[in-house]
């Protein structure tokens, strides 16, 4: 049988007992959540918070390059950036992560060693999910012989609208079955829920709640590769699930909201989210990513203008 956390065993006993459960979560107020959301993207930052907050939000992102083209060397370059974003200031915080296919993951572990800059990779046949399960597993364990850390699986999605909740939910369990070393610390798995396609906030509520029970160490948006990606509000339904989670199990889940964030103003609004929904002990890498390519030569531009006064301009940073 599946088995989960010990407070929600029975909630995962049967394929009907899971559909009892994930459909008995209180609905969500769609109007108020979003109200929420835009409301807390209204703070004022000073400056003193907002060179804080441009900081943190550098050491947050996974550096993440995912298209056909990516070569060894465009991996070794990103590999690179996130080791030393500012190369003309050392002080500049190197990111939480780089992210690639399974196939790049032994350059960007080469590329990184000793650097303290996790790998991740995606995995499950991103960006769809449409493979046999076999094929899935393969996937992953192909990324996780190749050293990566962290494994981003994307849900069936499939499965899951047509209300195939435990299939879901015993792909999650074996995909983190694979994830465990034998000679190492296991890779942290962050399960992509693809909350665009998912249609309803009820369902990403659902979703939270599914990958948690199946021992997911982060809940995710996005792929990046669909229309829509994270949003304040979607990322506040899922803050408001890690935080109930972990009130009633004890353990702790990270979110990580990926695409369509570009610029500083934006990641701010997010970890603004953070704080004032699941709390202070989210603000850390090891509990809150960001995936994203282009945000961080925002924040750099940002920096360097709280820093110099002087706003410098895209051409002062690298094109990744």
């Amino acid at each position: 049988m599946p088995t989960t956390a010990p407070a929600f065993s029975d909630a995962t006993a049967s394929d009907s007992a899971l559909r009892r459960f994930l459909h008995g979560l209180p609905g969500v107020d769609a109007v108020g959540l979003e109200a929420r959301a835009a409301s807390l993207g209204t703070r004022s930052i000073k400056t003193t918070a907002k060179a804080y907050a441009i900081d943190l939000a550098i050491s947050m992102i996974d550096l993440t390059t995912l298209e056909g083209a990516d070569t060894p060397g465009k991996v070794r370059a990103l590999a690179a950036k996130a080791v030393h974003p500012d190369p003309t200031d050392r002080t500049t915080p190197r990111t939480a992560a780089v992210c690639v296919y399974p196939d790049m993951a032994a350059t960007a572990v080469a590329a990184l060693a000793g650097s303290g800059v996790k790998v991740a990779s995606v995995a499950t046949a991103f960006p769809a999910g449409r493979a046999a399960l076999d094929v899935k597993l393969a996937d992953v364990r192909d990324a996780v012989a190749a050293g990566a850390d962290e494994i981003d699986m994307v849900i069936d999605r499939g499965a899951f609208l047509s209300g195939h909740y435990l299939k879901v939910y015993e792909e999650i369990l074996a995909v983190k079955a694979e994830c465990a070393r034998a000679d190492g610390p296991d890779a942290r798995l962050k399960v992509i829920f693809e909350t665009g396609e998912l249609s309803t906030y009820d369902n990403i509520r659902r979703a939270s709640w599914l990958g948690m029970l199946a021992g997911a160490d982060f809940i995710k948006t996005s792929t990046g590769k669909v229309a829509t990606n994270a949003t304040p509000a979607n990322t506040l339904l899922m803050l408001e699930a890690v935080r109930d989670f972990r009130a009633q199990t004890g353990v702790q889940i990270g979110v990580k909201p990926a695409g369509g964030i570009r610029t500083s103003k934006d990641a701010i609004k997010f970890l603004v989210l953070v704080n004032e929904t699941a709390g202070e002990d989210w603000l850390d890498n090891h509990w809150f990513r960001f995936g994203a390519s282009s945000l961080l030569n925002d924040l750099l531009m940002q920096r360097q203008k709280l820093s110099t006064g002087r706003y410098s301009g895209p051409d002062y940073v690298t094109v990744d």
